[in-house]
């Protein structure tokens, strides 16, 4: 079972109630009554819309596919979160994905609130004309929860810049004479997208990595030699090491935080398997990841199968089975392709160190408990893939002021806002012995807390 954001809020509430620093003014009862009024504010969405998109195919064929849109919570800014389009997408899975989006986005300090959106299809199964017209229809059944100002999608998994510029063309057409550029982001640059904004969230994973295990732990060795914090002798364990690292996913993300990883000069980094939907490669020697990349790249994103394909990547790799990626012996093990791959029937058998979750809930919260008692670092979603909504908060504000920033200035803000973040939560979650999960939890309810009293909504 993924993290429910019910659960999330109450055991973070629970934390705060005898911290007489959050929230000082609120005492006695009135702290009691405030406290319960946030959990039920922050444990279910404003509003979920569902419609079943009528669509024509291209044999004439009329068909119905179900469509989402959850908005979470608006207090920090318009609702803001990707489109999933996946055949395993469901209402409770969108609910708990926009909610999760809220706290994100409050970790960050990213003024938007929490949305998210789902199409229950697998794209690989439609034609190009047919995902236009999917594309259209839902900004069609959607467009008054839709806008700039109000609910702003960006691309998930299964979608990318091609559907959001889709979206946003159908977007303006509904909403003649009206601003469109910020209606979507994650779009492609000629269409007003920003710089960067497809590797953010893969370079953000890895970056939180990097940060931790390089910048945090030289600057702060003395200190966490002192920490009685079984995360802290983690950390030292590895840090002068020659590290194995293994990537569940060789999407966007994936593909991405492992192409930063092999061109790292911070740490000493060897990527000794990837895997995707069909495959687990692996080379105890290490993978050239360049080399897959460009494979993919002209592959539709799918990894070599067998030694005729390897031959034609020019990649030395043994073939094995694509759930086997997620228990070799390495020490890092980065987590980017979907929700609940690690879980109960498998967590005993995980040998990693250090865990990155570049996907969003790919821990089930049974084996993130197991896994931090043994002092494993998990390094959650809400903080490493951030990336993303972080660049698309860059291409909003990009496309409002038509001024636009250079790849590398998007990466400097990108890196000097999680880095800011890492800098209020590292030495917390070294300092105490919350795992970084409920630290992060703690800090962005404590933020959405603070604004909701701030505004007068726990009356």
């Amino acid at each position: 079972m993924a993290h429910s954001t019910a659960d999330i809020v109450k055991e973070s509430l629970d934390a705060l109630l005898d911290d007489t620093s959050f929230l000082p003014e609120l005492t006695g009862q009135s702290r009691q009554k405030a406290f319960t009024s946030l959990v039920s504010i922050l444990s279910t969405p404003n509003h979920v819309s569902k419609s079943f998109l009528r669509v024509t195919m291209e044999d004439e064929q009329v068909i119905r596919i179900p469509a989402f849109r959850v908005q979470h919570n608006n207090i920090l800014g318009p609702y803001k979160g990707g489109i999933r389009f996946h055949e395993s997408v469901e209402e409770g899975e969108v609910i708990n994905l926009a909610s999760l989006m809220t706290l994100k986005n409050a970790l960050h300090e990213v003024p938007f609130g929490g949305g998210k959106g789902g199409i229950v299809i697998n794209p690989r199964e439609f034609s190009v004309r047919e995902l236009n017209l999917i594309c259209k229809k839902y900004v069609q059944y959607f467009s008054e929860i839709l806008g700039p100002d109000k609910d702003i999608p960006a691309p998930d998994v299964g979608s990318g810049d091609r559907e959001m510029d889709w979206m946003m063309g159908e977007y303006k057409s509904i909403r003649p004479g009206l601003p469109y550029r910020g209606s979507f982001t994650g779009k492609s640059v000629l269409n007003g997208g920003s710089l960067g904004r497809r590797e953010a969230t893969g370079k953000g994973v890895y970056f939180t990595f990097r940060y931790m295990l390089h910048n945090f732990v030289n600057e702060q060795e003395k200190w966490l030699a002192e920490r009685d914090n079984i995360f802290a002798k983690t950390a030292l364990e590895h840090k002068d090491k020659t590290l194995t690292m293994a990537v569940q996913g060789f999407g966007n993300v994936g593909s991405v935080a492992a192409l930063e990883a092999f061109q790292c000069n911070y740490l000493n980094n060897k990527i000794v398997a990837v895997s995707d939907r069909h495959v687990t490669l692996y080379n105890s020697d290490g993978l050239d990841i360049p080399a897959l990349v460009k494979y993919t790249s002209n592959r539709g994103g799918d990894l070599p199968v067998d030694d005729h394909q390897l031959q034609e990547a020019d990649v030395k790799a043994e073939i094995r089975d694509r759930d086997d990626v997620l228990t070799l012996d390495v020490d890092v093990l980065c987590l980017a392709a979907l929700g609940g791959q690690i879980h109960k029937d498998n967590v005993t058998d995980v040998k990693a160190k250090i865990i990155i979750e570049g996907a969003n809930a790919p821990i089930t919260t049974e084996a993130d408990q197991y896994l931090s008692e043994k002092g494993i670092i998990i390094a959650p979603d809400i903080l490493t893939n951030a990336g993303g909504v972080i660049v698309s908060y860059f291409e909003w504000l990009q496309g409002r002021e038509t001024q636009f920033f250079s790849e590398e200035e998007v990466y400097k803000r990108l890196f000097d806002k999680m880095k800011k973040t890492f800098d209020t939560i590292l030495p917390q979650f070294f300092g105490d012995p919350f795992p970084l999960r409920q630290n992060c939890y703690i800090h962005a309810v404590m933020k959405i807390s603070t604004i909701l009293y701030r505004q007068g909504k726990l009356y």
